[in-house]
């Protein structure tokens, strides 16, 4: 006779030839088992997708997004540069080249990143999740359209402050069109926010240190 685990010796006894299943606590359901913070995120980052993806529905919202992203793939940018160099001149030009180069390096940048993190973008990770446009390239993170949109708006607003008015909504609406149109997870979209803005950032200390 063996005194179970807890209870004073003499009080009460079970045979040791009891399952061991009697002394440990059985495992809770998979419902209620508590998920670690990381997978917690990705699933309700998954549930924000499949929400803001649902939009896309609306045929007015979809081809508005996916009108924005199209002009995101690099032809708003092309024209706006063109425009500041008949516009501005010399100035035009040394702006145009200034967002240029930071653009060729956010390209490096991004497409680094999507070699190494090799992220499955919404729609081929979750089957609820439609591509309501054809994705330029398989992987996720970090948003290329984003990291591209920030870093050219924070450098051609150094040079001409004026341009908020166009630059800044316009660039807002690339970033929300890529979770709307299911390409890209919120996170993809928030990390090429904060790598656009070092990469501009960086861009401008170097170009005052010149």
């Amino acid at each position: 006779m063996h005194c179970w685990r807890g209870w004073p010796a003499g009080e009460k006894t079970v045979p040791s030839s009891l399952p061991d299943r009697l002394h440990a606590p059985a495992s809770l359901p998979r419902r209620h088992r508590r998920r670690r913070p990381g997978a917690r995120l990705r699933v309700r980052e998954r549930t924000w997708c499949r929400r803001a993806n649902r939009w896309g529905a609306s045929s007015w919202v979809r081809g508005y997004f996916a009108t924005i992203s199209r002009l995101g793939d690099g032809v708003f940018w092309y024209v706006l540069m063109g425009a500041l160099v008949l516009w501005d001149g010399l100035a035009g030009l040394a702006a145009s080249a200034h967002m240029a180069a930071t653009g060729a390096a956010a390209l490096l940048l991004y497409k680094a990143l999507k070699r190494w993190t090799r992220r499955r973008r919404p729609f081929a990770a979750d089957g609820r999740i439609r591509a309501w446009v054809a994705p330029l390239d398989e992987f996720s993170f970090p948003s290329g359209h984003t990291l591209h949109a920030v870093s050219f708006t924070v450098v051609a607003l150094a040079w001409y402050p004026w341009l908020a008015l166009p630059l800044v909504p316009f660039t807002a609406s690339v970033a929300v069109s890529r979770v709307v149109l299911g390409l890209h997870y919120p996170s993809d979209v928030l990390a090429a926010l904060g790598l656009g803005s070092v990469l501009a950032l960086a861009s401008l200390w170097l170009a005052a240190m010149l």
